[in-house]
């Protein structure tokens, strides 16, 4: 089971030592604060949970935004989902579907205990994060994006645990499935902290600890055959948005069928005293027709983050394998 330790990340703090912690209010038109060299400020800890999903429910239709009603209905509805499991009597482990996990945080899937999803949905009622297409929902996959999907789910389905790389770059405590980039909300571990100097920022999730070192200074990218798991990216400012290009990503991560041709580009605008507006939008013309936008607001938290202490890859891999070949002994006695 993935857990939060006591400890607090403080191996990225090592990178940005003696920057000052210090914010000082700007022009009063504008919403930002800035560092002492000038930038806008962005440092802090961000809350990226949410209850509004990413992609509009089918069943709303042309529907982009909820009413004040609605939205308190759907705010109270997993208030109350909460308080249910939480009270609910132990029962043992058994299989459940996706949906089914969703639904009650039925044991086979984490018990809703440790999930922390949030409770509130976005301030502007939006029924998806997806901003672009209009629909509010992922571009249909391309005739060869979808080729590539049957394939791989015809090969997990034939091979799921051949060798620990048949499993998920989260299962081997690679990536977080949270951690991005770019920001997904979902289960746990829902902050990221920022770091500032005058020519980097550090953008460190507590999903896996993942640490993206974001140069301001205009070097060039890294050369194409260089590929990482979280990219490669390069930072710049315009007028107080940070905005952040990615590219150079490793395919192997495994993200929503995406290719090396995927680039990516975030935006990260400082609108109050508390909140970051983080808007990003996604580039692979080998999964999707057209790109798609996606904005969500971070909130400041004073909760600190947390070392994550991912057991999957340090326990639970020998019990998969190990599992998995008493499954193959067990068919080929039974032949």
């Amino acid at each position: 089971m993935r857990n939060r330790s006591i400890a607090s990340v403080s191996t990225v703090a090592v990178l940005v030592a003696g920057v000052s912690a210090g914010v000082v209010p700007v022009a009063a038109q504008s919403a930002a604060v800035a560092t002492a060299w000038g930038h806008p400020d962005l440092r802090g800890i961000w809350d990226f949970r949410t209850i509004t999903p990413l992609e509009r429910p089918e069943e709303l239709g042309d529907k982009a935004f909820l009413s004040e009603e609605e939205a308190a209905n759907l705010e109270q509805e997993v208030i109350e989902l909460n308080a249910r499991l939480e009270a609910r009597a132990a029962e043992r482990t058994e299989a459940t579907t996706q949906v089914d996990r969703r639904a009650d945080g039925t044991p086979g899937f984490y018990n809703n205990f440790w999930l922390d999803r949030g409770t509130r949905a976005v301030e502007t009622r939006r029924t998806s994060q997806i901003v672009d297409p209009p629909n509010g929902r992922v571009p249909a996959l391309t005739p060869a994006a979808q080729a590539r999907a049957d394939a791989s789910r015809a090969y997990r389905e034939a091979h799921p645990a051949d060798s620990w790389v048949d499993r998920t770059t989260s299962d081997r405590c690679l990536l977080g499935f949270n951690a991005g980039p770019p920001l997904t909300p979902g289960g746990y571990n829902q902050n990221l902290q920022i770091f500032q100097t005058p020519d980097h920022v550090v953008l460190v999730t507590e999903m896996v600890h993942t640490v993206r070192v974001v140069p301001l200074d205009g070097r060039p990218a890294l050369r194409d055959d260089l590929r990482q798991w979280s990219g490669d990216a390069r930072g710049h400012w315009e007028g107080n948005t940070l905005v952040v290009k990615t590219s150079n990503f490793n395919s192997q991560r495994g993200w929503r069928n995406t290719t090396n041709s995927l680039t990516l580009v975030e935006r990260y605008t400082r609108v109050d005293e508390d909140t970051l507006e983080y808007e990003y939008t996604v580039t692979d013309p080998e999964t999707w027709a057209t790109s798609w936008t996606a904005s969500l607001p971070l909130q400041r938290t004073d909760v600190p983050t947390f070392e994550y202490a991912c057991h999957e890859g340090n326990h639970s891999m020998d019990g998969i394998l190990a599992g998995h070949r008493a499954e193959e002994r067990a068919a080929a006695a039974a032949r």
